[in-house]
């Protein structure tokens, strides 16, 4: 008896399971961002957003868990949620970290929710330019100013001084998810989803 050829089989089971829970999650407004961000996923993510955004004017879940990425790639995610006209419920769960933090920050803290045992990072962006030394100096005069723009917006979205948040992002600076509502970036912890503002 011929078997069934598994990789055919495992596409047709996937494709309408993939389906059924993109129209889920669109359903009930729920867009996820997991995992490194790039330029890939947040394209993905932002085509998201617009398209909620052109459903209706009610608020939309972002759920956050990721280790940050691509610093461009967070800021393009960020600027799409304030673009945007729907409210934006944005949830930390798991750990948000660097990239991710920013475009967490991109909602009021009354906003910014995050589960139990959340952890958050900060910490100034990193590189490592090679080729002349006149490229080198670039990229660091490029890293300086990008370090700046983020401690400016930890620091208008914490109510934290800013030359505090500039000492505080000189390292990788790890919170708890207590300890991110004592630093203003997590308005609440919550438990369960009908605990979110609309």
């Amino acid at each position: 008896m011929e078997q069934p050829d598994t990789d055919t089989a495992s596409t047709t089971t996937a494709e309408p399971r993939n389906a059924f829970l993109e129209e889920k999650a669109f359903k009930s407004r729920t867009v996820m961002v997991f995992g490194e961000i790039n330029d890939r996923s947040a394209a993905d993510i932002a085509r998201r957003l617009i398209a909620l955004d052109a459903d209706a004017p009610t608020p939309i879940d972002l759920l956050v868990s990721s280790p940050g990425g691509h610093l461009e790639s967070g800021d393009a995610i960020h600027d799409i949620i304030r673009f945007i006209s729907a409210p934006v419920n944005m949830i930390g769960t798991g750990w948000v970290g660097s990239a991710a933090t920013h475009l967490y920050l991109a909602v009021p803290r009354e906003r910014r929710y995050c589960t139990p045992n959340t952890r958050f990072l900060i910490h100034q962006p990193s590189g490592g330019a090679g080729g002349q030394a006149s490229d080198i100096a670039i990229h660091a005069q490029e890293i300086i100013k990008a370090r700046e723009r983020i401690a400016r917006t930890i620091s208008r979205e914490t109510g934290k001084p800013l030359d505090t948040v500039l000492q505080d992002i000189e390292r990788d600076r790890w919170l708890s998810a207590e300890e991110a509502i004592e630093y203003g970036l997590v308005g609440r912890i919550v438990n369960h989803k009908t605990e979110l503002r609309r």
